[in-house]
């Protein structure tokens, strides 16, 4: 079988959460067909200016035409073409490339509903094409261009049920072939907390947070919480943060910014935890939550996210907060029951392995191919 995935950046230096999603499948789905990943050359995903990376693997380019993807789309659809424009990446000769080399694959999957990329390059090849749409619930998805655009793919691969119901709702696309699938993690042949601790000087509890530092994530009203926690409760315990900063972190010796780090000191990190953390209202999957708990740590995780509340319900690995005095009372909990945190860590890691191990995450993709086939074959 020859698949091709087409995503808006690739590459080993490029850390989006899309982005990062679409090389993990292509490299497992790689096992087992033969995988092209089609891209652009935008390294930046904020203005998508192009710079060559190199990579592993076959991988076509071309040069992203140049917006400033500021504008916010309105009620009208053409407000919302100008803004899927300025969003980008703008390139037209991938979505030509598609158009002329179609016959060169059985199927085409899309990863990130949102990009110029993924939207013209799936009408080009709709009929084989399979669509990752990563949707958080921010609103984007009900603009005038997307409901009947969940419409056209052969199927999609949803990243959680949350996800799912979300985009049911917001575009009656009940008929189109759906799964649940989300995606594994390279998990590490060993963790070194104590080396972590020794490496960072950090003594006693803490509770961990990984990914980009922004106010998007939530981050500015995690330090709040944090802060006013400690004062009143007079804990130990630290925060420490592993992830480019593009907010500012207060200066507090509670907080421990590390910056960007490798993925392995991250694996390390995990293990010296208590707690991991997630403030981000915005999610529609997180990784670092289920790689939490395959490191077997309990996860805080905002309540306002649909998604996360929703697979801490059935990971019974966690807890959740909506408020601050919530905040207080679980990481309080958390804080003060080692046993309570071992329980949920363990509950965690059952949950990692039985839905997000590799092994699942394949199946459930190469039965999703195999009923398109069989389709194929009976039309």
């Amino acid at each position: 079988m020859r698949l091709a995935l087409v995503v808006q950046r690739y590459g080993l230096d490029i850390a989006g959460g899309a982005e990062y999603h679409c090389r993990l499948v292509a490299e497992h789905l790689a096992r087992h067909a033969s995988v092209a990943v089609l891209t652009t050359c935008a390294s930046d995903y904020v203005t998508f200016s192009a710079l060559t990376a190199r990579v592993l693997g076959e991988v076509a380019r071309e040069e992203p035409g140049r917006f400033d993807p500021q504008a916010v789309a309105r009620a009208s659809e053409e407000e919302a073409r100008a803004w899927l424009d300025e969003q980008g990446p703008y390139c037209p000769r991938l979505v030509e490339h598609l158009r002329r080399r179609r016959g060169d694959w059985d199927f085409f999957f899309f990863f990130s509903y949102r990009y110029w990329t993924t939207w013209h390059g799936l009408h080009a090849v709709a009929d084989r094409s399979v669509l990752v749409p990563t949707a958080e619930d921010d609103g984007v998805y009900r603009l005038p261009l997307f409901p009947p655009f969940f419409r056209r793919p052969r199927a999609l691969v949803y990243n959680s049920v949350e996800e799912r119901q979300m985009i049911h709702r917001a575009s009656g696309n009940q008929a189109v072939l759906g799964e649940v699938v989300g995606v594994g993690s390279e998990l590490p042949a060993r963790q070194d907390p104590a080396g972590f601790r020794a490496r960072h000087r950090l003594e006693g509890p803490f509770l961990l947070y990984v990914g980009r530092v922004d106010r998007n994530k939530g981050c500015p009203q995690l330090f709040d919480f944090f802060r006013r926690y400690r004062r009143e409760t007079g804990s130990p315990l630290r925060l420490v943060l592993i992830g480019r900063s593009v907010s500012e972190v207060p200066p507090d010796e509670g907080i421990l910014p590390l910056g960007f780090q490798p993925d392995q000191e991250k694996w390390d990190a995990l293990a010296a935890s208590s707690v991991f953390v997630l403030p981000s209202p915005l999610e529609s999957l997180s990784m670092a939550t289920l790689e939490a708990w395959w490191a077997e740590r309990p996860v805080l995780v905002n309540a306002k996210c649909a998604v996360l509340r929703g697979q801490c319900k059935r990971a019974n690995g966690g807890l959740y907060y909506a408020t601050y005095d919530e905040f207080r009372e679980a990481l309080a909990l958390l804080e003060g029951d080692e046993s309570l945190r071992r329980s949920l860590g363990e509950s965690g890691r059952r949950y990692f392995e039985a839905n997000y191990a590799w092994p699942v995450v394949e199946g459930k993709y190469l039965d999703l191919l195999g009923r398109l086939r069989r389709e194929d074959q009976a039309a």
